[in-house]
């Protein structure tokens, strides 16, 4: 029992040996669209879900180039750990790959490839992105922006989140649909505009 619990702990420990120089525990990415909109789209996603890889080119794409310069979208982590093993990793080098204004690309280019998913290539596929190696390895490896996630993932859980991907538009749950999606988001431009 004793080798198991070390064994349990030894990760976790060797995690705590990395240099944290120059690496924040917070969050540093950015929406996309119009961060001052007062249309704010919320997905919560798994960067391992097959549907949440579909959903980002079927309706995340599609919503954003058409409605880019009118909408503030928000990228939320919601890791399904019981179901995908690598979840966590490949947030965490989403969030290192934020760090260095590369958060949307590292989105992109896992959706991309996450047929060839496997131990390591979250850090492969960063890697070939941003501009200090280093400080990316040593920030995924880290697992500095472990609570940064979970905090993500806790908001999703407060607001009624049960699976990815998960749509919001000004805070109310909407269809993970282009159609549905999209009415809610021209209903609430008018109404912006009504207020106005």
């Amino acid at each position: 029992m004793k080798r198991f619990l070390t064994l349990l702990a030894l990760p976790i420990l060797l995690s705590a040996c990395v240099d944290t120089t120059g690496i924040s525990a917070e969050s540093s990415r950015k929406p996309q669209g119009n961060a001052m909109s007062v249309v704010v789209i919320t997905e919560f996603s798994d960067l391992e879900c097959p549907a949440c890889r579909s959903a980002n080119m079927t309706i995340v794409k599609p919503l954003l180039e058409k409605y880019g310069t009118q909408v503030r979208f928000d990228y939320t982590h919601f890791p399904l750990r019981s179901l995908h093993r690598h979840t966590m990793e490949l947030a965490e080098a989403a969030e290192c790959a934020a760090d260095q204004g590369k958060f949307t690309e590292f989105v992109d280019l896992a959706f991309e490839n996450q047929p060839e998913l496997a131990k390591g290539k979250a850090l492969e596929w960063g890697s070939t992105l941003v501009s200090d190696k280093d400080l990316f390895t040593r920030c995924v490896k880290s697992k500095i922006k472990d609570k940064a996630i979970m905090s993500d993932y806790d908001a999703g859980v407060a607001m009624g989140v049960q699976g990815t991907p998960s749509f919001f538009v000004n805070g109310k749950q909407t269809d993970a649909s282009l159609e549905a999606l999209s009415t809610a988001i021209e209903a609430q431009l008018k109404g912006a505009q009504m207020r106005l």
